[in-house]
């Protein structure tokens, strides 16, 4: 970002609250990149019994994740994972449970992660390559490779249900 959205001002870097942040050159704008966290839903899907895992058409093949999405403007978080759900899988979703709450520091996103269970016609959305079911067995033994984050929450989940929660 190189111009403030508010006055078109050029931005600089400056130290503030303890971190190097974008800030408005105007003496007239009081504006602030913060560059805050970006919020995003991913569902553990359960269909007919088993955990659908899903390839992005922009990944190599062999790797595959839960399904996830941007948060939109105006909506719920179990809004929105119902809604990646039906556009991604073309199912009808109902959330479980919350999973938990993930940071991604990496990509500066603050995942929602919940668990779904799904019913209907499974079709694949334009941004999956591809769809994996697995059965609860299968997927303690999946290795997510990179995706570290995405074996954590399988992995909390997994925890959770042996527990009967």
């Amino acid at each position: 970002m190189k111009y403030c959205p508010e006055c078109a001002s050029v931005l600089e870097s400056r130290y503030i609250d303890g971190a190097e942040r974008k800030a408005c050159v105007s003496p007239q704008c009081s504006f602030i990149h913060w560059d805050n966290p970006v919020p995003v839903v991913a569902a553990l899907i359960e269909y007919q019994g088993k955990i659908v895992l899903a390839r992005n058409v922009l990944w190599p093949d062999g790797i595959f994740s839960l399904v996830t999405g941007y948060l939109e403007k105006s909506e719920a978080p179990e809004e929105a994972v119902i809604r990646e759900v039906k556009e991604e899988l073309g199912l009808d979703g109902k959330v479980q449970e919350f999973i938990g709450c993930y940071s991604l520091i990496e990509k500066n996103q603050l995942i929602l992660a919940y668990w779904v269970v799904a019913t209907g016609e499974f079709t694949i959305g334009d941004e999956i390559a591809e769809a994996k079911l697995l059965s609860r067995e299968d997927l303690k033994l999946w290795q997510f490779g990179r995706l570290a984050l995405t074996a954590a929450i399988v992995k909390h989940w997994l925890h959770a249900a042996a527990r009967g929660k």
